[in-house]
């Protein structure tokens, strides 16, 4: 979840609304890459979710990445509830999910370097408190009274209107994980056709990611369980949405969608205002009830833009959100994907050609059968794991045409980092399979083996 904006002054003319996003159009060679995930934390001896204090806590963890590798604090309410360091800043999940937002950097090398020195000075102060780290698309056996809340006051808002939309809301707050990348776009012709490819083929993301086979202890249906929960959250802001393969989509017409998307809260002096189900539209008259008299900022531009969870979203940048949290190689495998299909013109025109005659209804019978069935999902004649195959083929050549290279040169690009999504397509199986083929065999049917196996 996405931390308070900060640096805007009011909004005096609605252009401004389009101005904000459009300044995130940068050259190409300023394009960076971006990498999110989460994970879950747990007691190493009872195997149950982290508090948020306490010996064994989330905020153990936080006080030692602090006072052993130099993260700076960021408080709310005195709270420690997250750190920044280098552009990049560690976080906190509704659940205490821990998620690192990693600093915009050139080259996949670089994003990998990043995670892997987070998960290092992770495991190093999680192993001194008895506490582990695993990546899972969600919870496998926690149920939501098991799941503490986290001290942010957003969550808190979030919680109480959770409860009154959709059926899965509190379930993704507090018992979902994810890996995501955000990536430029330099123009907006360049955004439309970025999203527009982004949206069409998230449910490939999903099905090579889906990692979550399992909920409150048993199995649930799905590959991803975690995809479902988001199909079922809020119709509001949530989905593949239609209109952005509309004629005449750009800039404005996404502001139009974010303005219909309901509020959430307004973020001032510290604290964070319900404004839950109202209009960001009567904000921007004045006549914000939870405000009367008040316009916004651009920074509550910026807020409210955060609270909008569709498939794939742009803010100044976009966000590839269709992904379960996973295996460490997997980490640096979601942002290797997307940078190989967007930041090389050929890769994408090949990927647009893909899925331009594609249908709303089409794209979403992908989506929902992507969560269910992962590489074995299919849609009319269109077989999920022949899509897969030639996205990441063309992904592996926009890397290889890009020549970022690695080790001091050593390494010509950055195409060794899809081996494990081409290891998955060679052999059928994505991470969802292979926990699958552990219960029902070598397990036995014991969940809880899952923690050993498979933490950080």
């Amino acid at each position: 979840m996405s931390i308070p904006q900060s640096g805007g002054g009011p909004i005096e003319h609605h252009d401004q609304l389009a101005e904000y996003l459009a300044d995130g159009c940068k050259p190409k060679e300023d394009w960076r890459i971006g990498t999110e995930h989460e994970k879950f934390g747990y007691c190493k001896d009872t195997l149950k979710p982290l508090p948020f204090e306490g010996k064994r806590s989330i905020l153990a963890v936080l006080e030692g990445l602090r006072d052993r590798h130099g993260w700076s604090e960021v408080r709310e309410a005195g709270h420690l509830i997250g750190l920044e360091k280098d552009g990049a800043n560690v976080s906190l999940e509704p659940g205490g999910q821990l998620e690192l937002s990693g600093a915009p950097l050139e080259t996949i090398h670089e994003t990998c370097d990043e995670v892997n020195t987070h998960l290092r000075e992770v495991k190093d102060i999680a192993d001194e408190v008895g506490v582990g780290f695993i990546g899972l698309g969600a919870a496998p056996i926690w149920t939501h009274d098991d799941m503490p809340l986290m001290p942010k006051g957003r969550y808190a808002l979030m919680n109480e209107y959770m409860q009154h939309v959709g059926t899965m809301g509190r379930a993704m707050m507090r018992r979902t994980c994810t890996v995501q990348v955000n990536l430029d776009f330099g123009s907006e012709a360049d955004m439309v056709q970025k999203l527009r490819v982004s949206l069409a083929l998230q449910p490939v993301a999903t099905a090579l990611f889906a990692n979550s086979p399992f909920f409150e202890g048993k199995l649930n249906g799905y590959k991803s369980w975690r995809s479902y929960v988001w199909r079922n959250l809020d119709d509001s802001r949530t989905g593949m949405l239609p209109f952005v393969f509309e004629d005449g989509f750009g800039f404005e017409r996404w502001v139009q969608y974010a303005l219909d998307v309901p509020m959430y809260f307004v973020y001032r002096d510290g604290k964070y205002i319900d404004a839950l189900g109202l209009s960001f539209r009567d904000f921007l008259r004045g006549e914000l009830s939870a405000l009367p008299g008040e316009t916004p900022t651009l920074s509550d531009w910026a807020d409210h833009l955060t609270t909008a969870f569709p498939e794939a979203r742009i803010k100044k940048f976009i966000e590839m959100r269709g992904a379960d949290g996973g295996p460490w190689r997997r980490l640096c495998a979601l942002p290797a994907f997307w940078t190989g299909l967007m930041y090389d013109q050929t890769a994408l025109d090949g990927a647009w050609d893909l899925v331009k005659g594609w249908d709303a209804e089409t794209r979403e019978e992908l989506r929902v059968a992507a969560g269910r069935d992962g590489l074995q999902a299919q849609v009319g004649s269109l077989k999920m794991h022949d899509l897969a195959r030639e996205v990441v083929a063309l992904s592996e050549a926009g890397l290889k045409a890009r020549g970022r290279s690695g080790a001091g040169g050593l390494v010509p690009d950055e195409t060794h980092f899809l081996n494990t999504l081409k290891e998955s397509i060679e052999s059928g199986k994505v991470p969802a399979d292979e926990l699958l083929d552990k219960y029902n065999g070598e397990w036995g049917g014991n969940l809880t083996r899952i923690y050993q196996e498979y933490s950080y």
